[in-house]
C-alpha cells in the first residue's frame, strides 16, 4: 500500500487545488472513528486531508484500496473500481461528490494516471454522524426514540425515490445477477473467505448455499424490467446523518444499475444481525424498525414484487455479516442463527418479513 507523506499530499493539493495551497492536516479516519463493536475488516484505510487554498479552509477525503481476497487482488481490480467511483459518486443522489482521481507512482508521489501503480479517490469531506452508532445504541438496551424510527422511514423513501429511475437493458441485469454470484465482493468470493471450518460452517454448507442463489439466478434473469439506479451498498456504515434525519451517503458500489432488492436486504439485515446479538432473535427496538422499514418501503416504491427477488440478495448479506473475516467477534449461535435465516430464504418462494423469527430458527 502506498505511504502518504506530507511532502507528496502537499505536491499534489497544490497541483491539484493552485499553488498557494498548504496542507495543514492528515488524519487516518479509521483510528478516530473506528469500524463499530462488531465490524473490522475494511478495503482500505480513508485520510481525512485539511488545507487551506488561499483564505479557504476546506477538507476532503482520500480513500486508496488495498489487495486482498475480495477480487481486489490486481492493481487493475483496484484501479477498476476506483475509476468507478469517481465517474458514478456524482450522479446518485444525496451521495458525496468525488472531487479528483489520481494515482500513486513507484517513488509514492501522488501523480497523473499516466503513471499509475495504485489509483486513490479524493472525495468530499461531509459532516456527519454513522448510522450504526444509532443501532449500536439501541444494542445496549437504548429507548427506541421518534427520531429511530423517522430515519427508518427517511432511509426506506429515499431507496424507493432513487429506485423509481429505471433502465431497460436485459443484458446489464442478467450481468449485475451474475456478479451476485461470481464478483470477487460478493457470494462467491465471500464463501472463499471462509476458513476451511468454522464450527457448523463447513465447505459443504456453503456450497449448497452457493447452489441455491445460482437457482434463483435463473429465477430472476428474466426480470430486467426492474433494473434500477441502485446505491449497491447500502448499510448503516455508508450513512451519515446530521440533525434529525439530514443524512449522505458514501461508497455506493459495483453498479450504477441493479436489483432493488440489494439495497433493502444490505440495510435491514443490519437490523436481524443487531437484534439476534441483543436477543437472539428479531425482537423490540430492531423489530420494530426492521417491519417499519419494509413497509415503508413497500408503500412508497409500490414495489410488490421486491419480496420475490430478495432472497438471494439475503443470502449475499446474511454471508457478510455472519462472516469470521468480517465480524470476527460473533459467537457462534448468532452465526448458525444467520445461516438458518439464509437457508430458509432461499427455501422459500417469497421473503415475508413477519415471518424472520421464523426463518432463524
Amino acid at each position: 500500500m502506498p505511504i502518504l507523506s506530507k511532502v507528496h499530499l502537499q505536491q499534489y493539493l497544490q497541483n491539484r487545488f493552485g499553488p498557494d495551497t498548504e496542507l495543514l492536516a492528515h488524519d487516518v479516519i479509521g483510528k478516530a472513528s473506528g469500524k463499530g463493536v462488531q465490524k473490522r475488516y475494511g478495503y482500505g484505510t480513508p485520510v481525512k486531508l485539511t488545507f487551506r487554498v488561499g483564505r479557504h479552509v476546506q477538507s476532503a477525503v482520500l480513500e486508496t484500496m488495498k489487495p486482498g481476497p475480495f477480487g481486489h487482488e490486481h492493481m487493475a481490480d483496484r484501479a477498476q473500481a476506483i475509476l468507478w467511483d469517481y465517474d458514478s459518486y456524482g450522479r446518485l443522489p444525496r451521495h458525496v461528490k468525488a472531487l479528483d482521481v489520481g494515482a500513486f507512482d513507484k517513488r509514492q508521489r501522488l501523480f497523473s494516471v499516466a503513471g499509475a501503480r495504485e489509483f486513490f479517490v479524493l472525495n468530499e469531506w461531509v459532516e456527519g454522524t454513522s448510522y450504526h452508532l444509532d443501532l449500536e445504541r439501541l444494542a445496549k438496551g437504548g429507548t427506541l426514540r421518534s427520531l429511530d424510527r423517522q430515519r427508518a422511514v427517511a432511509l426506506a423513501r429515499y431507496l424507493a425515490t432513487i429506485h423509481k429511475t429505471k433502465r431497460r437493458d436485459d443484458d446489464l441485469y442478467k450481468r449485475r445477477l451474475r456478479e451476485l454470484i461470481g464478483h470477487g465482493e460478493c457470494i462467491m468470493g465471500l464463501t472463499d473467505s471462509y476458513p476451511r471450518r468454522c464450527g457448523f460452517i463447513t465447505g459443504d454448507l456453503l456450497r449448497t448455499i452457493e447452489e441455491a442463489c445460482n437457482r434463483w439466478r435463473w429465477r430472476l434473469r428474466e426480470k430486467a424490467h426492474r433494473l434500477s439506479q441502485v446505491h449497491g451498498d447500502f448499510h448503516p456504515y455508508n450513512v451519515l446523518f446530521r440533525s434529525g434525519t439530514d443524512f449522505s451517503v458514501l461508497d455506493r458500489s459495483r453498479g450504477e444499475w441493479g436489483e432493488p432488492a440489494d439495497d433493502v436486504t444490505a440495510m435491514t439485515i443490519n437490523y436481524l444481525l443487531s437484534s439476534l446479538i441483543r436477543w437472539g432473535k428479531l425482537q423490540g427496538p430492531f423489530e420494530v424498525l426492521f417491519r417499519l422499514f419494509w413497509d415503508t418501503y413497500l408503500d412508497a416504491s409500490g414495489d410488490k414484487d421486491v419480496t420475490e427477488t430478495a432472497a438471494p440478495f439475503f443470502a449475499f448479506r446474511g454471508l457478510v455479516v455472519a462472516s469470521p473475516v468480517w465480524y470476527p467477534d460473533l459467537s457462534m449461535e448468532v452465526r448458525r442463527s444467520l445461516f438458518r435465516f439464509i437457508q430458509q430464504v432461499l427455501d422459500s418462494p417469497r421473503f415475508e418479513p413477519d415471518r424472520v423469527n421464523e426463518y432463524c430458527q
